[in-house]
Protein backbone atom coordinates (compact mmCIF):
# COMPACT_ATOMS: atom_id res chain seq x y z
CA UNK A 1 0.00 0.00 0.00
CA UNK A 2 2.74 2.52 0.83
CA UNK A 3 4.43 1.13 -2.53
CA UNK A 4 1.39 2.34 -4.19
CA UNK A 5 0.76 5.74 -2.48
CA UNK A 6 4.95 6.73 -3.47
CA UNK A 7 4.39 6.05 -6.89
CA UNK A 8 1.17 7.27 -7.26
CA UNK A 9 3.09 10.89 -5.33
CA UNK A 10 6.07 10.35 -7.81
CA UNK A 11 3.78 9.94 -11.09
CA UNK A 12 1.71 13.60 -9.84
CA UNK A 13 4.83 15.22 -9.17
CA UNK A 14 6.03 14.04 -13.17
CA UNK A 15 2.77 15.02 -14.53
CA UNK A 16 3.48 18.74 -12.95
CA UNK A 17 6.53 18.90 -13.49
CA UNK A 18 5.30 18.31 -17.56
CA UNK A 19 2.82 20.82 -17.21
CA UNK A 20 4.82 23.48 -15.88
CA UNK A 21 7.31 23.00 -18.56
CA UNK A 22 4.58 22.22 -21.58
CA UNK A 23 4.37 26.63 -21.55
CA UNK A 24 7.35 27.59 -22.41
CA UNK A 25 8.04 24.50 -24.91
CA UNK A 26 5.30 25.18 -26.81
CA UNK A 27 6.55 29.32 -26.79
CA UNK A 28 9.83 27.89 -27.80
CA UNK A 29 8.27 25.70 -30.69
CA UNK A 30 6.08 28.71 -31.60
CA UNK A 31 9.14 31.33 -31.75
CA UNK A 32 11.02 28.65 -33.44
CA UNK A 33 8.40 28.72 -36.35
CA UNK A 34 8.38 32.07 -36.83
CA UNK A 35 9.52 33.66 -39.68
CA UNK A 36 11.92 36.29 -40.02
CA UNK A 37 11.37 38.79 -42.23
CA UNK A 38 12.92 40.85 -44.81
CA UNK A 39 12.04 44.54 -44.36
CA UNK A 40 13.26 47.34 -46.31
CA UNK A 41 12.82 51.17 -45.54
CA UNK A 42 10.46 53.90 -47.30
CA UNK A 43 12.60 56.45 -48.61
CA UNK A 44 13.13 59.79 -50.67
CA UNK A 45 15.33 60.75 -53.34
CA UNK A 46 15.74 60.11 -57.06
CA UNK A 47 14.29 57.87 -59.65
CA UNK A 48 15.22 57.35 -63.50
CA UNK A 49 13.40 55.13 -65.95
CA UNK A 50 15.32 53.82 -69.07
CA UNK A 51 14.95 51.74 -71.91
CA UNK A 52 17.97 49.48 -72.95
CA UNK A 53 19.21 48.42 -76.10
CA UNK A 54 22.53 48.11 -78.41
CA UNK A 55 23.97 49.55 -81.75
CA UNK A 56 26.50 49.79 -83.53
CA UNK A 57 28.74 52.28 -83.68
CA UNK A 58 28.92 54.21 -87.37
CA UNK A 59 30.51 57.34 -88.50
CA UNK A 60 28.64 60.08 -89.58
CA UNK A 61 29.15 59.74 -93.11
CA UNK A 62 31.25 57.63 -95.10
CA UNK A 63 32.65 58.53 -98.36
CA UNK A 64 33.32 55.72 -101.04
CA UNK A 65 36.36 56.52 -103.21
CA UNK A 66 36.53 55.17 -107.24
CA UNK A 67 38.40 55.72 -110.18
CA UNK A 68 36.49 57.21 -113.40
CA UNK A 69 39.48 55.73 -115.67
CA UNK A 70 41.22 52.80 -116.20
CA UNK A 71 44.79 51.45 -115.60
CA UNK A 72 47.67 49.97 -113.34
CA UNK A 73 47.70 51.59 -110.13
CA UNK A 74 51.16 53.53 -109.98
CA UNK A 75 51.64 54.98 -106.51
CA UNK A 76 49.62 54.80 -103.11
CA UNK A 77 49.82 57.69 -100.98
CA UNK A 78 48.11 57.04 -98.11
CA UNK A 79 47.52 54.10 -95.26
CA UNK A 80 45.25 52.54 -93.44
CA UNK A 81 44.04 54.95 -90.18
CA UNK A 82 45.71 57.93 -92.21
CA UNK A 83 44.37 61.08 -91.80
CA UNK A 84 43.68 63.10 -94.94
CA UNK A 85 43.07 66.82 -95.83
CA UNK A 86 40.83 67.93 -98.84
CA UNK A 87 42.22 67.58 -102.36
CA UNK A 88 45.41 64.93 -100.28
CA UNK A 89 46.38 63.28 -103.06
CA UNK A 90 45.91 59.35 -102.21
CA UNK A 91 46.71 57.24 -105.40
CA UNK A 92 48.21 57.66 -108.57
CA UNK A 93 46.82 55.30 -111.96
CA UNK A 94 49.42 55.37 -114.89
CA UNK A 95 48.77 58.21 -116.49
CA UNK A 96 50.98 57.52 -119.84
CA UNK A 97 47.98 56.57 -121.87
CA UNK A 98 45.84 59.92 -121.24
CA UNK A 99 49.05 61.89 -121.19
CA UNK A 100 49.56 60.41 -124.94
CA UNK A 101 45.88 61.57 -125.30
CA UNK A 102 46.28 64.80 -124.08
CA UNK A 103 49.34 65.27 -126.70
CA UNK A 104 47.34 63.82 -129.97
CA UNK A 105 44.38 66.16 -128.76
CA UNK A 106 46.26 69.28 -128.71
CA UNK A 107 47.61 68.45 -132.14
CA UNK A 108 44.56 68.42 -133.89
CA UNK A 109 43.66 71.20 -132.26
CA UNK A 110 46.94 73.37 -133.77
CA UNK A 111 46.26 71.94 -137.05
CA UNK A 112 42.54 72.67 -137.04
CA UNK A 113 43.57 76.20 -135.83
CA UNK A 114 45.81 76.76 -138.75
CA UNK A 115 43.65 75.60 -140.84
CA UNK A 116 41.17 77.96 -140.01
CA UNK A 117 43.98 81.07 -140.13
CA UNK A 118 44.13 79.78 -143.75
CA UNK A 119 40.73 79.86 -144.49
CA UNK A 120 40.40 83.46 -142.91
CA UNK A 121 43.14 84.81 -144.97
CA UNK A 122 41.59 83.22 -148.03
CA UNK A 123 38.46 84.80 -147.11
CA UNK A 124 39.97 88.12 -147.11
CA UNK A 125 41.95 87.42 -149.94
CA UNK A 126 38.35 86.74 -151.66
CA UNK A 127 36.68 89.89 -150.08
CA UNK A 128 39.37 92.22 -151.55
CA UNK A 129 39.27 90.70 -154.96
CA UNK A 130 35.30 91.09 -154.73
CA UNK A 131 35.73 94.85 -153.89
CA UNK A 132 37.65 95.62 -156.53
CA UNK A 133 35.32 94.20 -159.08
CA UNK A 134 32.46 95.19 -157.65
CA UNK A 135 34.15 98.61 -158.11
CA UNK A 136 35.03 97.56 -161.77
CA UNK A 137 31.60 97.04 -162.37
CA UNK A 138 30.12 100.18 -160.89
CA UNK A 139 32.94 101.93 -163.66
CA UNK A 140 31.68 100.11 -166.08
CA UNK A 141 27.98 100.04 -165.74
CA UNK A 142 29.02 103.88 -166.00
CA UNK A 143 30.08 103.87 -169.20
CA UNK A 144 27.52 101.36 -170.46
CA UNK A 145 24.97 104.38 -169.24
CA UNK A 146 26.53 107.07 -171.26
CA UNK A 147 26.69 105.16 -174.21
CA UNK A 148 29.68 106.50 -175.37
CA UNK A 149 30.62 104.24 -177.47
CA UNK A 150 33.40 103.10 -174.68
CA UNK A 151 32.46 99.38 -173.49
CA UNK A 152 30.51 96.93 -175.43
CA UNK A 153 27.64 94.55 -173.81
CA UNK A 154 30.40 91.44 -173.68
CA UNK A 155 32.78 93.50 -171.93
CA UNK A 156 30.23 94.83 -169.62
CA UNK A 157 28.60 91.01 -168.99
CA UNK A 158 32.36 90.01 -168.39
CA UNK A 159 32.43 92.69 -165.32
CA UNK A 160 28.73 91.03 -164.09
CA UNK A 161 29.84 87.10 -164.19
CA UNK A 162 33.42 88.38 -162.53
CA UNK A 163 31.47 89.77 -159.22
CA UNK A 164 28.85 86.81 -159.09
CA UNK A 165 31.88 84.48 -159.36
CA UNK A 166 33.51 86.31 -156.57
CA UNK A 167 30.86 86.38 -154.36
CA UNK A 168 30.09 82.51 -154.58
CA UNK A 169 33.70 82.28 -153.45
CA UNK A 170 33.21 84.31 -150.74
CA UNK A 171 30.10 82.61 -149.65
CA UNK A 172 32.25 79.19 -150.15
CA UNK A 173 34.75 80.66 -148.21
CA UNK A 174 32.87 81.66 -144.99
CA UNK A 175 31.07 78.24 -145.11
CA UNK A 176 34.30 76.76 -145.03
CA UNK A 177 35.19 79.07 -141.78
CA UNK A 178 32.56 77.87 -140.15
CA UNK A 179 32.98 74.22 -140.87
CA UNK A 180 36.77 75.01 -139.47
CA UNK A 181 35.25 76.50 -136.31
CA UNK A 182 33.25 73.32 -136.13
CA UNK A 183 36.04 71.44 -135.94
CA UNK A 184 38.38 73.28 -133.34
CA UNK A 185 35.46 72.86 -130.82
CA UNK A 186 35.47 69.46 -131.52
CA UNK A 187 38.61 69.11 -130.90
CA UNK A 188 38.81 71.42 -128.24
CA UNK A 189 36.17 69.06 -126.37
CA UNK A 190 38.26 66.32 -127.02
CA UNK A 191 40.85 67.72 -125.58
CA UNK A 192 39.15 68.75 -122.51
CA UNK A 193 37.93 65.39 -121.99
CA UNK A 194 41.48 63.90 -122.37
CA UNK A 195 42.94 66.50 -120.06
CA UNK A 196 40.06 65.82 -117.60
CA UNK A 197 40.77 61.68 -117.96
CA UNK A 198 44.36 62.39 -117.75
CA UNK A 199 43.09 64.24 -114.27
CA UNK A 200 41.19 61.64 -113.27
CA UNK A 201 44.62 59.41 -112.91
CA UNK A 202 45.24 61.50 -109.96
CA UNK A 203 42.89 60.09 -106.92
CA UNK A 204 42.40 63.35 -104.76
CA UNK A 205 40.00 62.95 -101.14
CA UNK A 206 37.17 64.65 -102.01
CA UNK A 207 36.99 65.74 -97.82
CA UNK A 208 38.69 65.88 -95.03
CA UNK A 209 38.43 62.90 -92.58
CA UNK A 210 40.24 59.21 -91.89
CA UNK A 211 40.80 56.51 -94.24
CA UNK A 212 38.71 54.10 -92.55
CA UNK A 213 39.40 51.04 -95.51
CA UNK A 214 41.91 50.95 -98.52
CA UNK A 215 41.05 48.33 -100.94
CA UNK A 216 43.86 48.36 -103.81
CA UNK A 217 47.40 47.54 -103.39
CA UNK A 218 50.18 49.27 -106.07
CA UNK A 219 50.57 47.60 -109.11
CA UNK A 220 46.70 46.35 -109.47
CA UNK A 221 44.72 46.95 -112.39
CA UNK A 222 41.96 49.22 -112.50
CA UNK A 223 38.95 48.10 -115.40
CA UNK A 224 36.24 51.85 -114.75
CA UNK A 225 34.30 50.36 -117.65
CA UNK A 226 31.15 48.78 -116.83
CA UNK A 227 31.21 50.07 -112.83
CA UNK A 228 33.42 52.22 -110.39
CA UNK A 229 35.66 50.27 -108.90
CA UNK A 230 36.08 51.40 -104.73
CA UNK A 231 39.30 52.20 -104.08
CA UNK A 232 39.00 54.15 -100.29
CA UNK A 233 36.49 54.82 -98.04
CA UNK A 234 36.94 58.05 -96.09
CA UNK A 235 35.20 58.89 -92.73
CA UNK A 236 35.14 62.99 -92.40
CA UNK A 237 34.52 64.25 -88.86
CA UNK A 238 35.50 61.57 -87.15
CA UNK A 239 36.66 63.22 -83.98
CA UNK A 240 33.69 65.73 -83.97
CA UNK A 241 30.82 63.40 -84.24
CA UNK A 242 29.88 59.40 -84.38
CA UNK A 243 26.75 57.82 -84.85
CA UNK A 244 25.19 55.03 -83.06
CA UNK A 245 22.35 52.78 -84.91
CA UNK A 246 20.24 50.78 -82.35
CA UNK A 247 16.88 49.13 -83.48
CA UNK A 248 14.48 49.40 -80.52
CA UNK A 249 11.75 47.07 -80.21
CA UNK A 250 8.08 49.06 -81.23
CA UNK A 251 6.76 48.49 -77.09
CA UNK A 252 9.61 51.02 -76.35
CA UNK A 253 9.66 53.47 -79.43
CA UNK A 254 6.96 55.56 -77.85
CA UNK A 255 8.74 56.22 -74.49
CA UNK A 256 11.73 57.11 -76.45
CA UNK A 257 9.73 59.49 -79.01
CA UNK A 258 9.22 61.30 -75.60
CA UNK A 259 12.76 61.15 -74.91
CA UNK A 260 13.57 62.53 -78.04
CA UNK A 261 11.70 65.46 -77.73
CA UNK A 262 12.77 66.55 -74.02
CA UNK A 263 16.66 66.15 -75.16
CA UNK A 264 17.08 63.10 -72.62
CA UNK A 265 20.75 62.26 -72.37
CA UNK A 266 21.66 58.85 -73.39
CA UNK A 267 24.55 56.66 -71.68
CA UNK A 268 26.05 54.14 -73.19
CA UNK A 269 29.42 51.85 -73.09
CA UNK A 270 31.34 49.63 -75.62
CA UNK A 271 33.55 46.20 -74.88
CA UNK A 272 36.81 47.61 -76.20
CA UNK A 273 36.38 50.27 -72.90
CA UNK A 274 34.07 48.84 -70.53
CA UNK A 275 35.49 50.98 -67.57
CA UNK A 276 34.63 54.58 -69.62
CA UNK A 277 30.59 55.81 -69.68
CA UNK A 278 29.79 57.41 -73.17
CA UNK A 279 27.09 59.99 -72.89
CA UNK A 280 25.17 61.30 -76.16
CA UNK A 281 21.77 62.41 -77.66
CA UNK A 282 18.95 61.15 -79.50
CA UNK A 283 19.77 62.03 -82.75
CA UNK A 284 16.94 60.96 -84.82
CA UNK A 285 14.08 58.43 -84.87
CA UNK A 286 13.54 56.77 -88.50
CA UNK A 287 9.96 55.51 -89.25
CA UNK A 288 11.31 53.08 -91.25
CA UNK A 289 10.22 50.20 -89.33
CA UNK A 290 12.00 46.86 -89.82
CA UNK A 291 9.86 43.32 -89.25
CA UNK A 292 11.75 39.93 -88.17
CA UNK A 293 10.19 37.30 -86.83
CA UNK A 294 7.01 39.47 -86.05
CA UNK A 295 9.59 41.25 -84.19
CA UNK A 296 8.65 45.23 -85.38
CA UNK A 297 11.59 47.57 -84.37
CA UNK A 298 12.84 51.53 -85.33
CA UNK A 299 16.38 52.37 -85.87
CA UNK A 300 17.37 55.11 -83.59
CA UNK A 301 20.44 56.98 -84.29
CA UNK A 302 22.53 58.78 -81.02
CA UNK A 303 25.11 60.95 -81.39
CA UNK A 304 28.11 61.68 -79.56
CA UNK A 305 31.77 63.20 -80.33
CA UNK A 306 34.87 61.41 -80.50
CA UNK A 307 38.03 63.52 -79.75
CA UNK A 308 39.68 60.42 -78.21
CA UNK A 309 39.15 58.06 -81.00
CA UNK A 310 37.87 55.78 -78.97
CA UNK A 311 35.13 55.00 -80.70
CA UNK A 312 35.75 52.72 -84.45
CA UNK A 313 33.40 51.78 -87.02
CA UNK A 314 31.85 48.67 -86.23
CA UNK A 315 31.62 48.69 -82.67
CA UNK A 316 28.75 47.48 -80.84
CA UNK A 317 27.25 49.77 -78.03
CA UNK A 318 25.60 48.68 -75.13
CA UNK A 319 22.96 51.70 -74.86
CA UNK A 320 20.80 53.42 -72.19
CA UNK A 321 18.03 55.73 -72.97
CA UNK A 322 16.99 57.74 -70.09
CA UNK A 323 13.15 58.44 -70.65
CA UNK A 324 12.35 60.09 -67.24
CA UNK A 325 13.88 61.32 -64.14
CA UNK A 326 12.38 62.74 -61.16
CA UNK A 327 14.08 63.88 -58.23
CA UNK A 328 13.23 63.63 -54.44
CA UNK A 329 9.75 61.36 -54.81
CA UNK A 330 8.92 58.95 -52.26
CA UNK A 331 10.21 55.54 -53.71
CA UNK A 332 9.84 51.61 -51.97
CA UNK A 333 12.47 49.10 -53.04
CA UNK A 334 10.93 46.78 -56.09
CA UNK A 335 11.35 43.70 -53.87
CA UNK A 336 8.68 45.66 -51.52
CA UNK A 337 6.05 45.72 -54.61
CA UNK A 338 6.64 41.93 -55.96
CA UNK A 339 6.42 40.63 -52.24
CA UNK A 340 3.20 38.21 -52.16
CA UNK A 341 2.59 37.01 -48.89
CA UNK A 342 1.31 33.61 -47.69
CA UNK A 343 -2.64 33.90 -46.26
CA UNK A 344 -1.68 32.22 -43.44
CA UNK A 345 1.04 35.16 -42.30
CA UNK A 346 -1.99 37.69 -43.28
CA UNK A 347 -4.26 39.73 -40.65
CA UNK A 348 -8.01 38.56 -41.26
CA UNK A 349 -8.76 41.64 -41.87
CA UNK A 350 -6.92 41.94 -45.55
CA UNK A 351 -6.63 37.99 -46.13
CA UNK A 352 -9.73 38.62 -49.32
CA UNK A 353 -6.95 41.02 -50.68
CA UNK A 354 -4.89 38.08 -50.88
CA UNK A 355 -7.82 35.70 -52.41
CA UNK A 356 -8.94 38.11 -54.67
CA UNK A 357 -6.18 39.53 -55.91
CA UNK A 358 -3.32 37.14 -56.05
CA UNK A 359 -1.93 37.75 -59.39
CA UNK A 360 -2.20 41.51 -59.39
CA UNK A 361 1.44 42.54 -58.40
CA UNK A 362 2.40 39.70 -61.20
CA UNK A 363 2.68 40.62 -64.85
CA UNK A 364 1.28 37.80 -66.97
CA UNK A 365 2.76 38.67 -70.61
CA UNK A 366 0.93 35.78 -72.21
CA UNK A 367 -2.55 37.02 -70.85
CA UNK A 368 -1.47 40.68 -71.66
CA UNK A 369 -1.12 39.42 -75.45
CA UNK A 370 -4.57 38.14 -75.84
CA UNK A 371 -6.92 41.40 -74.10
CA UNK A 372 -8.33 43.74 -76.65
CA UNK A 373 -7.16 47.02 -76.98
CA UNK A 374 -9.50 48.46 -74.16
CA UNK A 375 -8.60 45.86 -72.10
CA UNK A 376 -5.42 46.31 -72.35
CA UNK A 377 -5.81 50.33 -71.03
CA UNK A 378 -8.19 49.04 -68.34
CA UNK A 379 -5.21 46.46 -67.18
CA UNK A 380 -2.13 49.06 -67.30
CA UNK A 381 -4.21 51.19 -65.45
CA UNK A 382 -5.20 48.38 -62.56
CA UNK A 383 -1.47 47.58 -62.83
CA UNK A 384 -0.72 50.85 -61.46
CA UNK A 385 -2.69 49.80 -58.11
CA UNK A 386 -0.73 47.76 -55.94
CA UNK A 387 -0.22 46.81 -52.19
CA UNK A 388 2.49 46.34 -50.09
CA UNK A 389 3.07 44.66 -46.11
CA UNK A 390 3.99 45.87 -43.24
CA UNK A 391 4.08 43.58 -40.01
CA UNK A 392 1.40 44.68 -37.15
CA UNK A 393 1.96 42.08 -34.13
CA UNK A 394 2.63 39.02 -36.02
CA UNK A 395 0.28 39.30 -38.67
CA UNK A 396 1.12 41.39 -42.04
CA UNK A 397 -0.79 44.32 -42.66
CA UNK A 398 -1.50 45.70 -46.58
CA UNK A 399 -1.72 49.00 -47.31
CA UNK A 400 -2.98 49.40 -51.36
CA UNK A 401 -0.43 52.27 -53.30
CA UNK A 402 -0.60 53.69 -56.87
CA UNK A 403 2.98 53.74 -58.34
CA UNK A 404 4.61 55.77 -60.78
CA UNK A 405 8.02 55.33 -62.41
CA UNK A 406 10.08 53.09 -61.64
CA UNK A 407 13.85 51.67 -62.62
CA UNK A 408 15.84 48.34 -61.68
CA UNK A 409 16.13 49.66 -57.67
CA UNK A 410 13.63 51.40 -56.63
CA UNK A 411 9.20 52.23 -58.08
CA UNK A 412 7.34 55.64 -57.18
CA UNK A 413 4.76 56.26 -54.97
CA UNK A 414 2.04 58.61 -55.76
CA UNK A 415 -0.40 57.75 -53.46
CA UNK A 416 -0.63 55.44 -50.49
CA UNK A 417 0.41 55.87 -46.45
CA UNK A 418 3.78 53.92 -46.56
CA UNK A 419 5.95 57.55 -45.61
CA UNK A 420 8.44 56.67 -42.73
CA UNK A 421 6.86 53.16 -42.74
CA UNK A 422 9.67 49.81 -42.58
CA UNK A 423 7.77 47.32 -45.39
CA UNK A 424 8.34 43.82 -45.51
CA UNK A 425 10.06 42.47 -48.92
CA UNK A 426 10.37 38.24 -47.90
CA UNK A 427 11.64 36.04 -45.89
CA UNK A 428 15.04 35.10 -44.67
CA UNK A 429 15.84 31.60 -44.71
CA UNK A 430 16.37 30.06 -40.91
CA UNK A 431 20.12 30.32 -40.10
CA UNK A 432 20.63 33.30 -43.38
CA UNK A 433 21.11 36.75 -42.86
Amino acid sequence: MRTFIISMVVLAVLIGIGIAASGPVMKAIREASKPIWRTVEVSTGEISTSVDSTGTVRPVLSIQIGAFVSGPIEELHVEFNQEVKKDELLATIDPRLYAAAVKRDTATVLRDTATLNTRRAELERIKALLEQAQREETRALGLYDDNDGFISDSELDGYVYSVKSLVAQRDLAEASIEQAQASIEQAQANLDNSKQNLDYTKIRAPEAGIIIDRKVEPGQTLVAQFQTPEMFVIAPGMREKMHIFADVDEVDIGKIIKAWSEKRPVKFTVDAYPEDLFEGTIAEVRYSSTETQNVVTYPVVVETSNPDLKLLPGMTATIEFQIEKKENVMRIPNAAIRFLPDVKYVHEDDKEIIDGTAFENVEDDGQQAELTASQKQEAEIKRQRRHVWYLDGEKLRAIEIKIGISDNRYTEVLEGDVAGRTLVSGIKPKGGS
